[in-house]
C-alpha cells in the first residue's frame, strides 16, 4: 500500500471519527436530528446522481460531434426535462413528509414544558409544573425524560443568541423582545453538548449547555429533588457560609429555596453543587472550582456579570463549603 493510500485512508478515518460524540448530528439522539440527517441523505443522493449525469453528458458533449440531421438531442432534452421535474417534485415532498413527522412528534405522550431564556452568558432553565409551587429553576443544565417530547420556550435576556443540541435537534435563534419556541423528541439515554450557535459577545465560547438525557424514572426522581428546598448546614464552616451568602453581595443575584436569597438575577443556587460545570460549561463542579470561581470570576471568564467580590480567606472557606453541600 502506497504511502498516499494510506494518508488517504488515515484521513478518512479521522473525519469519521468527528462524526459521533457529545456534540455531534451523526449518531442522532433525538427524532428531529435523525429525521434531518434521513431528508438530507435523499438530498444528497437525488443531487449526486445529477451531478453525475450532468457531468457525463458534458464529457460526452466533449467526445462526440453531433451528426448533421440527428434528431436525438431533442428526445434526450425532453427526457432529461422530465427526470429534473419529477426529482423536484419528489424531493419537495419528500421534505413536506419530513416537516409534518417533525410537528408530530410534540404530540407523543404528555410533553415537558420548559423556559430556556438565554443571557450573556449562562442559561436559565424553568421547568413548568402542574402548579406554579411545583416549578423547577435551574442553570446550564437541561434534563429531558428518554421518549417523551419536551416543549421548550426560547426567550433572551439582551442580545441574540442560538440554542442549538445537534445531537437532538436543529437551531433557533433567541431574540430579544420575541418569544421563540423549539420541540426535542429525545430517543436514547446520553448527555449532550448544547451550545450558543450565534456570537453573543466575548464569553460566546464559554456558553454551554449540559443536556441529561435519561429514563422517566431517573428524570422523575431529579424532579422530586430540585423541588426540595437547600440543605441545613450541619457544619459551623457551612452555617457561616450561609449567612454570607443570604445577607451579603450573594443574595442580590442568587435565590436559594428555603433561605432569604430570592434574586433572580444570577442563576439560581439551590442545588449547584448537583449540577456537573460552574459558569455554563466553563469549569468543572468541585471545590477546585467553586474557589477560582468564586475568588475570581472575572480571571476565570472576563466581561461575566458575576463581579469580584474580595472575599477573605475564612469567608470564602466557608462560602464554598456550603455551596459544595447544596446537592
Amino acid at each position: 500500500m502506497s504511502k498516499a493510500t494510506q494518508a488517504g485512508m488515515g484521513g478518512g478515518l479521522l473525519l469519521l471519527t468527528g462524526c459521533a460524540g457529545v456534540q455531534s448530528i451523526a449518531p442522532s439522539g433525538g427524532a428531529h436530528t435523525a429525521a434531518f440527517n434521513n431528508l438530507f441523505v435523499i438530498f444528497l443522493v437525488v443531487c449526486g446522481f445529477f451531478y453525475l449525469l450532468v457531468i457525463g453528458f458534458l464529457g460526452a458533449a466533449i467526445l462526440r460531434r453531433r451528426r448533421e440531421g440527428d434528431t436525438g438531442v431533442p428526445m434526450l432534452f425532453r427526457a432529461w426535462v422530465a427526470l429534473v421535474s419529477v426529482s423536484l417534485v419528489g424531493l419537495a415532498f419528500a421534505s413536506w413528509l419530513t416537516d409534518r413527522a417533525m410537528a408530530s412528534y410534540s404530540e407523543q405522550g404528555s410533553p415537558v414544558r420548559v423556559r430556556l431564556t438565554a443571557n450573556q452568558w449562562w442559561w436559565d432553565v424553568t421547568y413548568f409544573g402542574a402548579s406554579h409551587s411545583e416549578d423547577i429553576r435551574t442553570a446550564n443544565e437541561l434534563h429531558l425524560p428518554v421518549g417523551r417530547p419536551a416543549l421548550i420556550e426560547l426567550k433572551s435576556n439582551d442580545v441574540i443568541h442560538s440554542f442549538w443540541v445537534p445531537n437532538l435537534a436543529g437551531k433557533q435563534d433567541l431574540i430579544p423582545g420575541r418569544t421563540g419556541d423549539i420541540a426535542l423528541l429525545p430517543r436514547k439515554s446520553g448527555v449532550f453538548r448544547g451550545q450558543c450557535a450565534e456570537f453573543c459577545g466575548a464569553q460566546h465560547a464559554h456558553m454551554a449547555l449540559t443536556v441529561i438525557v435519561e429514563p422517566e424514572a431517573q428524570f422523575r426522581a431529579w424532579s422530586r429533588r430540585q423541588l426540595a428546598t437547600a440543605r441545613t448546614p450541619t457544619t459551623a464552616q457551612q452555617l457561616a457560609g450561609m449567612a454570607y451568602v443570604t445577607t451579603r453581595e450573594c443574595a442580590t443575584c442568587h435565590a436559594i429555596a428555603g433561605t432569604s436569597a430570592s434574586a433572580s438575577v444570577g442563576p439560581d443556587l439551590t442545588h449547584v453543587a448537583s449540577r456537573s460545570t460552574i459558569a455554563a460549561g466553563t469549569l468543572p463542579m468541585g471545590r477546585g472550582g467553586l474557589y477560582a470561581w468564586i475568588a475570581d470570576p472575572q480571571g476565570v471568564k472576563p466581561g461575566a456579570h458575576m463581579p469580584y467580590i474580595g472575599l477573605e480567606a475564612r469567608e470564602l472557606d466557608a462560602v464554598v463549603a456550603y455551596l459544595e453541600s447544596l446537592k
